[in-house]
């Protein structure tokens, strides 16, 4: 009789344990935000819940843009604007219910094309390469992660 107390009583333990452990974690990021926060202009990297999108702050993702390729002071001003106005594209794109998924990637595509070009405008040639090689390594990285399933 005390067997199958001790029995049901470790099996309670382990169930709650496997429903814990199989629980969404606050910090696990969603595949799909995955695939949107590795944009190559989006220069913050903290993960966020589905609860909690915040897009970054385009005003230290310019100056973190500004460190990495050795922008100056106006430069990085010049971006700044350039980088809040994607983001405010982005979020308006998201939030429109009416586009087909394919519409979506491609307006999406077509805002980050078009911050990118303003943003190269502002650029030396030899910050361009910088920014053109620093967008390659990024690419090269996204395709070395294991797709999220």
């Amino acid at each position: 009789m005390r067997n199958s107390h001790l029995s049901i009583a470790f099996g309670l333990i382990l169930s709650a344990g496997l429903a814990i452990a199989q629980a969404p974690s606050q910090n696990q990021t969603d595949p799909v935000q995955q695939g949107t926060q590795a944009s190559p202009l989006t220069t913050e990297s903290a993960p966020a819940t589905q609860q909690e999108r915040h897009a970054p702050d385009p005003n230290r993702a310019a100056h973190r843009l500004g460190k990495q390729l050795g922008l100056t002071q106006d430069q990085v001003a010049q971006i700044e604007p350039i980088i809040a106005d994607r983001q405010q594209q982005v979020a308006g794109v998201r939030s429109d219910a009416t586009l087909t998924p394919r519409d979506r990637r491609a307006k999406l595509h077509s805002i980050q094309q078009d911050s990118r070009n303003k943003i190269e405008a502002l650029l030396t040639d030899s910050q361009k390469q910088q920014f053109e090689q620093m967008l390659q390594n990024r690419r090269a990285q996204r395709q070395q992660q294991p797709q999220a399933q």
